[in-house]
């Protein structure tokens, strides 16, 4: 009895094990996938790379060629405006600075005997007009006597220009011996030094860059390269997000500050400097780090939302309706397609809003917040899906 019993609960999981297997194999799977309408927040934005800069980035180089001596600071120091940063072998400049001292004190002895020679001159002019009443000298002493005291005169004058001549020299000699000592124009933070002690610097032809001092690194920028077709959504005041490469799960915010109209021309690609405006008092950032940015440039909230895979869905062949009505309605405009109750794909004529990538915000359309929008149809194994254009947004022709 126990036998029949269990040969019989055998019999019966072995017959409900087939008839699943049965039922699970010619089950006909969904021919769609569908996606709802959602209600909520849509941000569009701009996309675009940078790199981090100082706001104000000072290089600071030699106004006289040299030998560098001394080196006061090195990369990351902080410096103060007028702080000694570097020095110049001065040897040349102060025996520079002696010989135009020299040239002025020789300048100034020659003025003065050009005086004494004047007033002798001057003397001999007066006796010879008294001795020419009384007959003692002839009409040509005396006017020999005016010419040379006129000359004497002339080279006083002379005298004097060449102590200017000398004065100046010499300013320029001990400006020169000043130029040695290398000051930092700006508080600020070190950020590139491109000499060494002993190295030769020249001034001759252009003025070699020493140092990069970086003013204030708590406040940067982000130098952009926005496409032409975008640019015209980019203001003012807009709020943009960044991350950069050394913190990839941290999102930076800053502002635009700027939207240059100068165009930025590479390979006929034509782009705009957009300069956002980034605070660093964390000092995580640093010059020349590569960032990718989003510009927010217009946010809706509560509005219903439509996947963009439903806009750029189109049903094949066999799914597609007939008719010319249906010719009518691909003719042209954005459309969404919903089940009908034949289970055909069934045309919703809408008009999109603004994208945020994943999303297009509903602006009108006889669609309902959790209606099922057609986005692929499903296909048997190894053949491709449909409705899965590239992401152009057909569903805008």
């Amino acid at each position: 009895m126990k036998k029949t019993i269990a040969f019989i609960l055998a019999a019966v999981l072995l017959a409900a094990g087939g008839a699943y297997l049965y039922l699970a194999k010619n089950q006909k799977a969904p021919p769609f996938k569908t996606s709802r309408v959602e209600r909520g927040d849509i941000t569009q934005s701009v996309s675009a790379t940078g790199t981090l800069n100082a706001v104000t980035t000072v290089q600071v180089g030699s106004q006289v060629s040299g030998t560098i001596s001394k080196i006061f600071v090195d990369f990351n120091s902080q410096v103060k405006k007028g702080q000694p940063i570097a020095q110049i072998d001065t040897r040349l400049f102060e025996a520079s600075v002696r010989q135009s001292r020299g040239g002025l004190d020789n300048a100034k002895a020659n003025l003065e005997k050009a005086k004494v020679t004047a007033a002798n001159s001057l003397r001999t002019l007066r006796r010879n007009k008294e001795l020419i009443r009384d007959g003692f000298v002839s009409q040509a002493d005396v006017d020999n006597s005016q010419t040379d005291y006129e000359a004497a005169e002339a080279a006083v004058q002379s005298a004097a220009a060449q102590v200017e001549q000398a004065r100046g020299a010499l300013s320029v000699a001990e400006a020169n011996l000043g130029y040695t000592t290398i000051y930092s124009p700006v508080n600020g933070t070190v950020v590139s030094r491109n000499v060494d002690v002993g190295q030769t610097v020249a001034a001759s032809f252009q003025t070699p860059t020493l140092f990069t001092i970086a003013q204030d690194l708590t406040k940067m920028q982000i130098d952009t390269n926005v496409d032409e077709a975008d640019i015209g959504n980019a203001k003012v005041g807009q709020t943009a997000n960044f991350t950069v490469d050394a913190y990839p799960e941290k999102t930076f915010t800053g502002m635009v500050h700027q939207v240059r109209n100068s165009p930025i021309i590479t390979q006929n690609v034509v782009t705009y400097d957009v300069v956002i405006a980034v605070d660093n008092k964390e000092m995580l950032l640093k010059p020349g780090m590569t960032t990718n940015v989003s510009i927010l440039t217009r946010t809706v909230e509560g509005v219903l939302k439509i996947p963009n895979a439903a806009l750029r869905y189109r049903p094949s062949g066999k799914g597609r309706p007939e008719g010319k009505a249906a010719d009518r309605k691909d003719a042209g405009g954005a459309r969404v397609y919903i089940l009908g109750k034949d289970g055909t794909p069934q045309a919703v004529p809408v008009k999109p809003g603004i994208s945020d990538g994943t999303f297009t915000q509903l602006a009108e359309g006889n669609l309902k917040e959790g209606e099922a929008l057609i986005t692929e149809e499903v296909r048997a194994a190894g053949a491709s899906p449909a409705g899965g254009s590239p992401i152009g947004m057909r569903g805008f022709r």
